[in-house]
């Protein structure tokens, strides 16, 4: 079943799908990118997709996977060469409670600072803040959130080291101060060395 032709539909700005190609990439796993235009979104994408008609999706083998979290657990029950998630269930709980924390309280505050103005977007600029310090605080003294090598938090928050600064320079918001969040750029360092980056 794992070596059964896989296709990943995306775009290519998107943090989604950019986690799903890194979690194929750390696996060693051959794909087919096919980019999608999400603003004129494409009859594959349609038909692929029809209930939340976005990216990523994708198919393994004719079988369609939506949804990045449930796209990278696939990924890992697939392939188990190069395990992603921890083997402790403790820790695994654990990463996946960081992720879901990310994208509630960073993803979506960020979002809201970057579109809104005045209380509004200060209110959501602190709440970014503060939920960035929370993980700054799990990767603190770690080159990555499992230790010496990349895994399934590193993926699924990696988007972070890449775009929040993209919005601050596009906003004039500074999410990502460097003397205040130095481990964000030791990690970006560590995962452009292991070539995860598009």
């Amino acid at each position: 079943m794992a070596s059964q032709e896989v296709k990943l539909i995306g775009f290519w700005v998107s943090p989604f799908v950019h986690r799903v190609e890194w979690a194929l990439k750390l696996k060693g796993v051959e794909y087919e990118y096919i980019e999608d235009d999400i603003y004129n979104k494409s009859p594959l994408l349609l038909e692929l997709n029809p209930v939340h008609k976005k990216v990523p999706v994708m198919v393994h083998g004719g079988k369609v996977i939506v949804e990045s979290f449930v796209i990278l657990e696939y990924i890992e029950e697939t392939w188990k060469e190069g395990p992603l998630l921890p083997q402790d269930p403790y820790e695994r709980a654990m990463a996946r409670f960081w992720a879901k924390f990310a994208e509630e309280e960073v993803l979506e505050n960020a979002g809201i600072a970057l579109c809104s103005h005045g209380s509004q977007k200060e209110k959501a600029m602190k709440s970014t803040i503060d939920a960035l310090e929370k993980i700054e605080g799990e990767l603190k003294g770690k080159s990555f959130f499992g230790g010496e090598a990349i895994g399934y938090l590193d993926v699924a928050l990696g988007w972070i080291s890449y775009w929040l600064p993209v919005w601050d320079e596009m906003s004039s918001m500074q999410l990502l101060d460097p003397m205040k969040f130095p481990s964000r750029n030791s990690n970006k360092l560590q995962l452009e060395k292991k070539n995860c980056k598009k």
